[in-house]
């Protein structure tokens, strides 16, 4: 073994030589490459090289520079030479004058380069290396060749030799000792043991083995038993012979003489053996990496079977608590947590298990002082038993059974038998009964107290064949009702506060939509899963005819979202009746959002007076809210919206194409000093504008742009059917086109005319609003359990338009004498609609109207009348931007009673203002087409004269010949969404 060892390091260390010698080689010739190079290199930039080579005689200057030089620098010569290879220089004087043998490209071309080269004129070859020479100019005049010949090389890794044969003779030497060493140091750890003391320690140590009190088994591959010791051969009653002898003629019993038998590893595997029960152990053995046998342990657990069995008791029921407390609770929802705790008792604990609760509990409310009404919340049967009384059923015990005592007194009840007269102990015949038919035998009812209060009974029955119930039982169900009954409570509360929250929130949303006609309006609202929260939404009628939509949500949920959304509602209500444009509504909603947050700050660090708590228990601060405000005119057709924060509405054109108009995306409101923008369009007839929150869009399975092409696909819906109909009624359906831009208002605005009437097919939308709405959250929102986090709120408006032959406007002048004019001009309108009714009335509103336009304002002024289904508007508009007020005249007064008699005569009036100016409108009621009554003004009640009037130019009457119109356009015409203006 010392030999193959010597040996190895013996080739090791002579390779380790070879290498170095290689080595050595290899370097001495990289150096003198580089030394040539170098030493060539300099003599070519020597400063008289280029004078020498100009003279008559370069060698005989030139011969003892480089004598000199190659002495100096350790080289074996320096030749120079000419461009075309002549030498002007050689260590042999012989050769100067001819032409070398070597190559001088590229060093004739301006490079450098080192080469080997034969020793045609020296002892051996050489390493070469040329240099160019260089003129003033930079051309190539000569060439140094400086070398270093191989002899030389070699002698220089030859004087290396010594050292290195020495270090590898001496490594060679360590190697050899440290062997040694090791040998005598592994003999020394075995303690000098021969093959004979090995031998008697395997004697020993097999000795040991028989006297262990755990079986030790061994066992070849081919399933014989090799070994088997003392206590083995006690636990499995082996017989005498059983060594050499395969270990299924020894009777162990199926499944130990299968393991033994398989080889496989086990690890405490308990086989019962005789009356015994053993912990088996049993890992292979290897021998050069194969599996030649495995050894097996034997320990006898007969003992700890009985204490095992109470363990594994003990630990089942803490597993059943366990398992209630995960699976008990995990909703606020007050049926599936009794539903829950029915359920955590199968199969393990009861077979059958019903949960009552009083009747007020199912609403939120306290319990009823007098423990009467339970109803039936849940019931849950491992075996398919059927309960006395279903779920959802009212329940009442009699008096004296176990559920009402328990009811009464707050105390668990056990009844381990009920095979006894059950009827005398539920004190109802039917009840007993029913336990026999069931096969019930045991019964554990348990009190549902929550903060001193009994809630209901729970009550827990096991069928014949299984154990009764016990002391211990009871204390079980006593611990899973104890838990159970704080979620229940839990689930009462959060009903009773979410019925709150529920309520409030509805009753500040709004009810049914207002009546209009610029819009068909459907809307859904769907809560969140986590409760109430800050989503609205508003159609809102304006002057005009015209209408504004409104969808908004408030960041948050609860209560105090809900409240802040209703301030912000009212807020936007009330802002809409001074008709400001979209972006300056929401201006103004953004700085009553500033003025709530301060609020809500100095309400967060100001406690109130008699509060426990400090700052941290005031109300929560306002996070702040995203709106969007649209307003449609059915006249031109033309919408304008702003947004703040909120998604951008989805526009559905008649012929079933879905647009997102890119709205300028303003801040969220209640951030201030941003401005907000104006985004305008015209929508052709029956477009549906389709407003939303983001909650619509926030499946957490998508992102957003998912949300939106899944929207887009669901507002798409089956493709139209056609309908032919005059264009500018139901307009064609690329007539949706977005302007980026508010339309211009004021006296004298003239919006874009819409397309000329003519005869074309265009498309209308199969669905309506409200089935779109249906078709949009049953397409975008999950159902059941999985509803979204956040609250949803949409709205779809339907556009309709007011054509030609339901608006007229005229342009007055400011002469007086044109009044009469414009009330001849009126009542030839309304009698060419079929208006008689509201004939008088109307003039009289129009007169006064443009009467005070011509004293107190300024030009243009412009008359526009409007009527749809169910009003008649007048508006008249002026270039003055003061507003008249309605005032109370005095006996003495000589006017100031015009304003006065146009509120009394119309349903609603008021003023807008505008870019160019003003507009005051009035709206008057129309009666419907079949009734010939006039319609009744109650304010004119104080006039008895005047409604006189007012009824008797109701009557049929021969029409007045009008005066000739000037100005008047004979022609009706759109109009500006804001003020009338010609078309």
């Amino acid at each position: 073994m010392l030999a193959l060892v010597v040996v190895i390091v013996v080739l090791l260390v002579g390779g380790a030589v070879a290498a170095v010698v290689a080595q050595a080689r290899h370097t001495g010739e990289d150096v003198a490459r580089a030394r040539a190079l170098s030493v060539a290199e300099t003599f070519s930039r020597s400063p008289g090289l280029l004078t020498a080579l100009r003279s008559p005689d370069p060698s005989a200057r030139l011969e003892p520079v480089t004598r000199e030089t190659q002495r100096d620098a350790r080289v074996d010569y320096i030749v120079v030479t000419n461009t075309q290879g002549i030498r002007y220089t050689h260590p042999d004087p012989g050769y100067i004058g001819k032409r070398v043998s070597g190559p001088l490209y590229p060093a004739t071309a301006g490079r450098s380069f080192t080469d080997m080269v034969p020793g045609h004129t020296l002892k051996s070859p050489s390493i070469r290396a040329a240099v160019p020479v260089f003129d003033a100019r930079g051309r190539v005049v000569a060439v140094v060749n400086a070398g270093v010949t191989v002899a030389d090389t070699s002698a220089t890794v030859n004087r290396q030799l010594p050292p290195i044969l020495g270090g590898g003779a001496g490594a060679l030497a360590a190697s050899v000792g440290g062997v040694t060493v090791v040998s005598r140091r592994l003999r020394r750890q075995t303690h000098g043991l021969g093959p004979a003391e090995i031998t008697r320690m395997y004697e020993h140590h097999d000795a040991v083995l028989h006297a262990v009190r755990e079986g030790v088994l061994i066992v070849a591959r081919d399933g014989r038993l090799l070994l088997a010791n003392d206590e083995a051969r006690r636990l499995l009653n082996l017989p005498a012979d059983a060594q050499r002898r395969p270990v299924a003629e020894l009777g162990l019993g199926g499944p130990l003489t299968r393991l033994l038998t398989e080889g496989r590893v086990a690890t405490d595997e308990v086989h019962r053996s005789a009356d015994r029960f053993l912990a088996v152990n049993q890992q292979p053995t290897r021998v050069g990496g194969r599996t030649v046998g495995t050894v097996v342990t034997l320990r006898d657990t007969t003992e700890l079977r009985t204490l095992a069995g109470a363990a594994t008791e003990a630990r089942e029921r803490l597993k059943l608590l366990y398992d209630a407390s995960v699976s008990v609770g995990t909703t606020l929802d007050l049926p599936r947590t009794a539903e829950e705790l029915a359920q955590a008792a199968l199969p393990r604990f009861a077979d059958l298990v019903t949960v009552d609760l009083f009747e007020s509990m199912a609403h939120g409310e306290e319990p009823p002082l007098t423990k009467d009404g339970l109803r039936r919340m849940a019931t849950a049967a491992a075996n398919g038993q059927r309960p006395l009384y279903e779920t959802g059923r009212l329940v009442r015990y009699s008096t004296g059974s176990p559920q009402s005592r328990s009811l009464t007194h707050g105390q668990s009840s056990l009844v381990p038998d009920l095979s006894v007269d059950p009827g005398r102990r539920f004190r109802e015949p039917a009840h007993g009964r029913w336990v026999v038919d069931q096969g019930i035998r045991s019964l554990i009812t348990v009190p549902l107290r929550a903060r001193g209060t009994v809630l209901g009974v729970t009550s827990f029955y096991r069928q014949t064949g299984r154990a009764p119930y016990d002391a211990e039982d009871l204390s079980i169900a006593e611990e899973l009702v104890g838990h159970a009954a704080v979620c229940v409570d839990n689930a009462r509360r959060y009903a009773r506060e979410h019925a709150t929250a529920v309520s409030l929130q509805r009753s500040l949303l709004p009810g049914d939509l207002p009546e209009q006609n610029a819009v068909r309006a459907a809307c859904r609202y769907v809560p969140a899963r986590s409760g109430v929260g800050g989503d609205w939404f508003d159609v809102i009628p304006l002057s005009g005819a015209r209408v504004a939509l409104v969808v908004g949500d408030v960041v948050g949920h609860g209560l105090h979202a809900a409240a802040t959304m209703g301030r912000l509602r009212t807020a936007v209500l009330n802002f809409s009746a001074l008709d400001l444009a979209p972006d300056e509504l929401l201006t103004h909603l953004d700085e009553l959002v500033i003025r709530l947050d301060q609020e809500e700050g100095r309400r967060g660090r100001e406690p109130e007076p008699g509060a426990a708590g400090g700052a941290d228990d005031a109300g929560t601060g306002f996070m702040g809210a995203t709106c969007l405000y649209a307003i449609y005119d059915p006249v031109s057709r033309y919408c304008a919206l702003a947004r703040a924060g909120h998604p951008a509405p989805a526009v559905v054109r008649p012929d079933g194409g879905v647009a997102f108009p890119e709205v300028p995306g303003g801040p969220p409101l209640g951030l201030g000093g941003f401005p907000f923008e104006t985004y305008g369009m015209r929508l052709a007839e029956d477009s549906d504008i389709v407003l939303f929150t983001d909650g619509l869009l926030g499946n957490p399975e998508h992102d957003i742009g998912a949300g939106l092409e899944r929207l887009r696909q669901a507002l798409a819906g089956p493709a139209p059917a056609a309908r032919t109909g005059p264009a500018g009624r139901w307009g064609p359906a690329a007539s949706t086109e977005p302007t980026g831009r508010t339309e211009p208002t004021g006296p004298g605005a003239v919006p874009a005319r819409p397309a000329e009437p003519t005869e074309t097919a265009a498309r209308s939308p199969v669905r309506s609003p409200e089935e779109t709405c249906d078709a949009v959250l049953e397409a975008l929102l999950p159902v059941g359990p999985n509803r979204p986090e956040d609250d949803v709120a949409l709205l779809v408006a339907r556009t309709r338009a007011l054509d030609a032959e339901h608006v007229v406007v005229r342009e007055v002048s400011d002469d007086p004498v044109v009044v009469a004019r414009v009330r001849a001009d009126v009542t030839g309108t309304l009698s060419s609609w079929g208006l008689e009714s509201v004939t008088f009335t109307t003039e009289l509103i129009a007169s006064e109207l443009i009467t005070n336009a011509i004293r107190y304002a300024t030009a243009p002024i412009h008359l526009r009348l409007i009527r749809n289904d169910t009003v008649l508007i007048c508006e008249v508009s002026d270039g003055s931007s003061t507003s008249p007020h309605l005032r109370r005249s005095t006996m003495s007064d000589e006017g100031g009673r015009g304003l006065f008699l146009v509120a009394q005569l119309a349903q609603s009036w008021g003023t807008r203002y505008t870019a160019r100016g003003k507009t005051i409108w009035a709206e008057q009621p129309l009666a419907p087409a079949q009734s010939a009554e006039p319609v009744a003004f109650a304010g004119l009640a104080a006039f008895p004269d005047l409604a006189d009037l007012v009824t008797d130019a109701a009557e049929p009457t021969e029409p007045t010949e009008p005066t000739e119109p000037t100005e008047w356009t004979g022609q009706p015409g759109p109009a500006g969404p804001d003020a009338p203006g010609p078309s």
